[in-house]
């Protein structure tokens, strides 16, 4: 009987892929010339496994590239070779293009063949002793000045076609910046091509369809221009050109790479807009992993969920039995009580059981980190040490696959606009080496993330200054330091300079927001100048599951996140005022919260309008509060969230609904979603107030 192989080859991709995180982090642990062979055997380990399982599928391109490696690696651990700087980047590289290549296969897509056998070339010439330069093909285009002319005096300036991706907008990365900040080394002049620009009822705002050709005048040296597309490299389409006096030479080549370029943009549609990322020297090009359709599970959780099956069985069993009793006496009820006791004991057990199969160490999230720091660190020039603590911290395995993104982000972040130049720290009294902290653990009911650093900290003079004259926020306001660094989150808070400055941390820090607020958790900042900088994120750690207190509005029935929740109060009329006669204020312990009237905002029909009558539900999201008024508390209540958005639409205020045991319908409060309302009903009430009678005319 012959047995089909291909059904285990979504396994060996798991595997495999599991395979190269460990080689990429042991690399990174490898010390040079004086390796520990128990680091390169684990090394050696995870390709030879590689290469076995891609010969037994038939993906020989991957079984032969392996074995160069592999080969490599035995010499290492037998030692016959030392381990070298140039040998750890070259292997690194190595995996890099190995993981793209089996993402390739796995989607069915063409292999660059081009950088498999440039990296490949490296390997050999490694392995024969022969001399090799630490190269590797690039996303970025360049055709030397030397390779074109031979003299790098003919420079008259340059020409850049620069495509971004489809997604690079969703990475915080803006084009704009980018083009101001080439503007800073010479005259430019630039043409958008908008071929690829759909209609307008089509186009996501989070989505980039232009490219553009930039000329640059003037002797401008073609490194400072590589600086400028630096943390774009990897999410673009990139060529750069040297114009040279009286030559004609770099026209074709220019055409060619634009036709080239047409060419990508339309089968980038057709293969689900299929990438082809190439990187600088400093690192080969690595496709984004696709997210994992399985999880790993301990054995223990599976035999604590066959456990609880086996007891809600039992209970079920006894609830037949009491059910088919024919003269139902006080006894018979008892024994029915203690049953649905036990049944809502086994049933809220096997619920946490299944919840905790889908935990996972945020290990996942952090094993990129190393890699990361390693090559940003060396192109920036600058020594950081990253500590990460709190890996076994368990999450929900659908917030730690989207929460990637953002904490990449901002450690990027941190690496090169928190942490100064060696020189810089050793005038300021500070450790040549700047440290990069990553922490996750448990808060209630939340996960919290740290990235802290030990670096210059946000310049609230320059925040400030920024936010003024970009209209953020008015000269005269009165800003507490706290609210200076939550400007960096504003939409739009850029300037040309910030790009290189301390308060560049505001680049695409509103995406950073976004994104966490999607899953539902916070983002917030503490800084002090000099110091260095906290980020702390906290997170549900499930997106499918909420605790929530019931309360009622009129006929409606809504559940308010219980970590939101502050306290919930009677209202005493004496603490009640009124600000310009539209908003209603409570003051509670010196603070004057903003009452929020639900049947206002969602227009539904309360018991009374009356404030004083009612209860207050005081809530705080990202620092603010509200009080909520409402009709009754009914309750708290563990809820399966249901999408709004999946089963209907997405709609402001609410983050989902879900069935309630009389089988009613009730929906979830978003609060960071209640406040936007609450702010709109007040500008549009104050709008009416002031200018009511124009708009009546």
């Amino acid at each position: 009987m012959s047995i089909d192989i291909s059904q285990f080859l979504n396994t060996f991709y798991e595997e495999s892929f599991e395979g190269l995180d460990i080689m990429e982090s042991e690399l990174l642990a490898l010390n040079v010339g004086e390796a520990d062979t128990e680091v390169i055997n684990t090394i050696f380990r995870a390709a030879h496994s590689i290469k076995g399982g891609s010969g037994t599928f038939g993906l020989n391109a991957v079984a032969d590239y392996t074995h160069v490696m592999e080969t490599l690696l035995d010499e290492m651990r037998a030692g016959q070779r030392e381990v070298t700087q140039l040998a750890v980047d070259i292997l690194l590289r190595s995996v890099d293009v190995l993981r793209s290549m089996l993402l390739s296969l796995k989607d069915n897509e063409d292999l660059d063949h081009e950088t498999i056998a440039t990296t490949h070339s490296e390997l050999e010439k490694l392995l024969n002793g022969e001399a090799t330069t630490d190269q590797a093909n690039s996303s970025v285009t360049n055709i030397s000045t030397d390779s074109v002319s031979g003299k790098i005096e003919d420079v008259s300036g340059w020409t850049i076609v620069f495509k971004p991706n489809v997604d690079m907008l969703q990475t915080g990365n803006d084009p704009v910046r980018i083009i101001r900040e080439l503007e800073t080394l010479g005259s430019i002049t630039v043409e958008a091509h908008t071929d690829q620009l759909p209609e307008f009822e089509l186009i996501d705002p989070e989505q980039s369809y232009l490219s553009w050709t930039i000329k640059i005048a003037g002797n401008v040296a073609e490194e400072d221009i590589k600086e400028c597309f630096e943390w774009v490299e990897d999410e673009c389409e990139l060529t750069i050109v040297a114009n040279h006096k009286n030559s004609t030479v770099a026209a074709p080549i220019l055409e060619e790479a634009v036709v080239h370029d047409e060419k990508i943009q339309d089968d980038r549609r057709q293969d689900d807009r299929r990438q082809v990322e190439r990187r600088t020297s400093s690192k080969t090009a690595a496709k984004k992993p696709a997210e994992s359709s399985s999880i790993r599970v301990n054995i223990d959780k599976v035999d604590d969920l066959i456990n609880m099956v086996g007891e809600l069985v039992i209970t079920q069993s006894m609830l037949s039995q009491i059910g088919g009793v024919e003269n139902f006496d006080a006894v018979a009820l008892e024994r029915l009580n203690d049953g649905l006791v036990q049944l809502e004991q086994h049933t809220r057990e096997l619920q946490e059981s299944v919840m905790r199969i889908r935990m996972m160490p945020i290990s996942f999230a952090f094993q990129r980190f190393p890699r990361l720091v390693h090559d940003l660190s060396t192109q920036l020039e600058k020594q950081i040490e990253l500590k990460m603590s709190g890996e076994a911290t368990e999450l929900d395995k659908t917030v730690m696959e989207k929460i990637g993104d953002p904490l990449v982000h901002l450690v990027r972040n941190s690496l090169d606009h928190g942490i100064e130049m060696p020189e810089i720290r050793a005038e300021n009294g500070k450790d040549a080496t700047g440290t990069i902290e990553l922490n996750a653990f448990h808060q209630g009911g939340n996960i919290v993330i740290e990235i802290k650093d030990d670096g210059a900290g946000l310049n609230h003079e320059r925040i400030l200054s920024k936010a003024i004259s970009s209209g953020i926020v008015k000269e005269d306001d009165n800003l507490t330091d706290d609210q200076i660094n939550d400007l960096i989150f504003a939409p739009g808070f850029s300037t040309a300079d910030v790009v290189t400055d301390v308060s560049g941390r505001g680049v695409g820090m509103d995406v950073v927001r976004r994104n966490i607020r999607a899953l539902g958790g916070t983002v917030e900042v503490k800084s002090e100048k000099g110091v260095g900088s906290v980020f702390t994120i906290r997170l549900p750690l499930t997106l499918a599951i909420l605790d929530g207190q019931l309360i009622r509005v009129g006929s409606e029935t809504y559940i308010v996140p219980l970590i939101s929740i502050i306290e919930s109060l009677q209202v005493n009329p004496e603490m009640l005022n009124s600000v310009t006669g539209t908003a209603d204020v409570y003051k509670l312990r010196d603070d004057y919260i903003p009452i929020v009237k639900l049947y206002d905002i969602f227009g539904i029909e309360s018991d009374t309008t009356d404030i004083s009558e009612g209860l207050l539900v005081v809530v705080e999201n990202e620092g603010r509060k509200i009080a909520i008024c409402v009709d009754e508390l009914l309750g708290q209540q563990q809820v399966v969230i249901k999408s709004l958005e999946t089963n209907l639409k997405q709609i402001s205020g609410l983050s989902g609904a879900t069935i309630l045991g009389n089988g009613t319908v009730a929906l979830i409060l978003d609060i960071n979603g209640v406040m936007t309302l609450y702010h709109d009903v007040m500008k549009s009430s104050v709008l009416q107030d002031k200018y009511g009678k124009y708009i009546a005319a």
